[in-house]
């Protein structure tokens, strides 16, 4: 499966071109079926098997783990069982022909608002409890 999005060739980029990495000195993982360059110490390129990943290298080592990616990313969490919170930033922006939140689930999966913050931008930022994750285990 290629886990490599958009948002991680955006992300990179961004240290490349100058306008410095948003996540610090945090421990980041990049889920990605190509050869990245390493800009950082603090990131690290996974393929393969999600679940495992997950549970066998991640939870061991840290207490929250947060996936920023695209709906194909979102969906694989889901659909393993792995999230048990989403959050959406809604920019007040639209986008000719959108952009889907998840791709095809296998499955309805229930969510429970938990919070909504609204900003003077426009942004609203959204978080749903995934209802009976596994994750949660």
């Amino acid at each position: 499966m290629s886990w490599d999005r958009e948002p991680t060739r955006l992300a990179l980029g961004f240290e490349a071109r100058g306008f410095g990495w948003a996540y610090g000195d945090k421990p980041t993982f990049v889920l990605t079926s190509r050869e990245l360059p390493r800009i950082r110490d603090t990131v690290e390129f996974h393929s393969g098997d999600l679940a495992q990943f997950v549970n066998g290298r991640l939870r061991p080592s840290f207490r929250t783990i947060w996936f920023v990616g695209g709906g194909m990313v979102a969906a694989e969490c889901l659909r393993l069982g792995l999230a048990d919170e989403i959050r959406y930033s809604i920019l007040p922006i639209l986008i000719g022909d959108g952009i889907s939140f998840f791709e095809k689930l296998d499955r309805d999966i229930a969510l429970h608002l938990a919070e909504v913050k609204a900003y003077k931008s426009g942004m609203v930022e959204l978080r749903y409890e995934v209802q009976g994750s596994a994750a949660r285990s």
